[in-house]
């Protein structure tokens, strides 16, 4: 009873692997102020990441979000929805060698159930010194007891594996995947990709994506008190390797 009244009149009864989910998702977030700020503060990062880099840049999965509003990037996604320029699934994509200066994935890796098969590719369309831009869900022990029970989406942060089974484009995934590729497999990442290093990763955002209710549920703070979260989310840097739910991730092609 409690999740239906939470859950957002928007997606009741929908399938999260619809088409229409994904437009629905840009919907939401222009609708929900405090998930919205969320969104917009990760393209100002974005933004500054490749402030002196000219196109092209790749964004995969761009369906729900609006970072080309703000930023002259390459939209693509699995569907021809309206802001797509692209339509690709990832693994696979149609650019020649060395001829994108950056890729951007906000909350896209978990879902590619063979992440090998596209960092071999971002490795052959990506120019040395490009970037690589990610925000994922990462591993903490805070994450871990609220993806493994308050969340939709398959979270397994013992996989032996990177490649997982899929159900679908949005269902298929693995929520600790780039926690296992890039923290606790980071030795097998740098040997199997010498062509990447990573420059930083910064676990975040212990709180305020849980309070926007994300795609899935109402909001549980107004729009106008994100910045006061925001403060009190940095207070907690020192202890945010244990309670961030997210991560901010690049990576730099250096040959």
């Amino acid at each position: 009873m409690l999740k239906s009244l939470l859950t957002l009149p928007l997606i009741k009864g929908l399938d999260i692997d619809d088409p229409r989910a994904t437009s629905l998702r840009k919907q939401i977030i222009k609708e929900k102020p405090f998930l919205k700020k969320i969104y917009d503060e990760w393209y100002r990062e974005i933004t500054e990441e490749f402030i002196d880099v000219q196109a092209p840049i790749l964004e995969i999965g761009s369906g729900a979000g609006h970072l080309s509003e703000s930023f002259q990037v390459i939209t693509s996604d699995l569907v021809a929805y309206s802001n797509i320029q692209i339509v690709l699934n990832g693994q696979e994509l149609p650019f020649s060698e060395n001829s994108l200066k950056g890729i951007v994935l906000i909350g896209v890796l978990h879902h590619l159930p063979n992440p090998w098969s596209f960092l071999r590719e971002a490795t052959r369309c990506v120019v040395p010194g490009g970037k690589m831009f990610l925000m994922e869900p990462w591993v903490t022990a805070w994450s871990n007891l609220i993806y493994r029970h308050f969340h939709h989406e398959p979270f397994d942060p013992e996989a032996k594996d990177w490649e997982f089974e899929t159900t679908g484009p949005l269902a298929g995934a693995n929520q600790a995947l780039s926690w296992i590729i890039f923290s606790r497999d980071r030795e097998r990442f740098e040997k199997e990709f010498p062509e990447w290093r990573i420059e930083r990763i910064e676990p975040r955002m212990p709180f305020r994506y849980l309070l926007s209710g994300g795609f899935s549920f109402r909001s549980f703070m107004p729009g106008w008190s994100h910045e006061a979260w925001r403060t009190f989310e940095n207070c907690l840097q020192p202890v945010m390797n244990k309670l961030a739910t997210v991560a901010y991730i690049v990576l730099v092609k250096v040959k």
